[in-house]
């Protein structure tokens, strides 16, 4: 099995389902001849011709208004979004157009677009190449989000979004991009939509991440062992649907709750899961859940290791919370 970082992974799983599936376009700005800002899409243009990967307009809610075009009249379009700072003028595209197409038709059309958007920390990108911005997609219903922290998950995660009949946003961690590889099949598999993942077990306290401060957790969760500390860590994967069960399940077991995400903490993700959980397991809990987050200001370029939720911030919130 080969090794992949997620740069390599989800470009694997793009031409795989490409060449299984004549009905997958690729389009945004330059990712046909330069092959992405990322360069997740090098090489695909000239395997598979302009027509199936375009290079757009710098227009995101043109990129994203022609997907939704073109989906509704049988393609399965990827859009490519550059950053996620630069998702905003689409926004109306996703939140009143895509996200409500098969609610408003009766279930007679679907609108099977998959949304690529790197976001996040970790490139020195200042506050213009640096936002998280899923909470503003989660509350929107009619839309899929998933945020993988690892090559072999993005590569399934892929191949099942573009499979799926919903619109879906697909935010890829930057900061994960390159940054490790795990063994990812050549072949083909999927992820589920709706499965979060207990990658370390604990009974002490639970910790909920993704993208990449998964790894960030983990790192912490490492740390506080040598204070006899056991954290269980989860990795969510899709954002929305929630796996609420595994969630709800191991709170009960630990009976704590620490949430780990780079967005602002302010109506951040963290908070309804916090919500989600006081609804599901409220008598088990043994002590205040706390969030680690991003600062509720604008991402800052010289102290971006001070703005993200990295473990020697996450360290002291198990240390009090195990504590408590």
């Amino acid at each position: 099995m080969p090794q992949m970082n997620m740069v390599s992974a989800i470009q694997d799983g793009l031409r795989l389902e490409m060449a299984q599936d004549e009905r997958v376009v690729v389009m945004g700005e330059d990712v046909g001849a330069l092959g992405g800002v990322f360069r997740v899409t090098a090489g695909l243009q000239k395997e598979f011709g302009q027509e199936r990967v375009i290079d757009t307009p710098l227009s995101e809610t043109g990129i994203v208004g022609t997907a939704i075009g073109m989906a509704l009249n049988g393609l399965r379009p990827v859009p490519e979004i550059q950053f996620g700072d630069f998702i905003y003028p689409a926004v109306d595209q996703l939140i009143s157009e895509a996200s409500k197409y098969r609610y408003r038709s009766g279930g007679e059309f679907a609108c099977p677009i998959v949304v690529r958007v790197p976001v996040g920390g970790g490139i020195r990108g200042g506050h213009y190449h640096s936002q998280s911005p899923e909470s503003m997609f989660i509350h929107t219903a009619g839309l899929k989000v998933v945020c993988p922290s690892n090559p072999f998950d993005a590569k399934g995660l892929l191949l099942a979004a573009i499979r799926d009949n919903d619109p879906v946003l697909f935010f890829e961690p930057k900061r994960v991009y390159r940054a490790l590889k795990t063994e990812v099949p050549e072949g083909d598999y999927e992820v589920e939509l709706s499965s979060c993942k207990i990658v370390r077990e604990g009974t002490d306290v639970t910790v909920l991440a993704w993208g990449a401060m998964l790894l960030e957790a983990l790192s912490a969760a490492e740390e506080v062992r040598s204070k006899d500390i056991s954290a269980e860590v989860i990795d969510l994967r899709t954002l929305w649907p929630l796996d609420v069960g595994v969630i709800a399940d191991s709170v009960r077991k630990t009976g704590r709750l620490v949430v780990v995400h780079e967005a602002p903490k302010t109506c951040g993700f963290g908070s309804e899961l916090i919500s989600l959980v006081c609804e599901k397991a409220f008598v088990h809990l043994e002590a205040p859940p706390r969030r680690v987050t991003g600062w509720d200001t604008p991402f800052p370029y010289t102290l971006e290791n001070e703005y993200l939720p990295l473990a020697h911030r996450i360290v002291p919130a198990l240390i009090e919370t195990a504590r408590f």
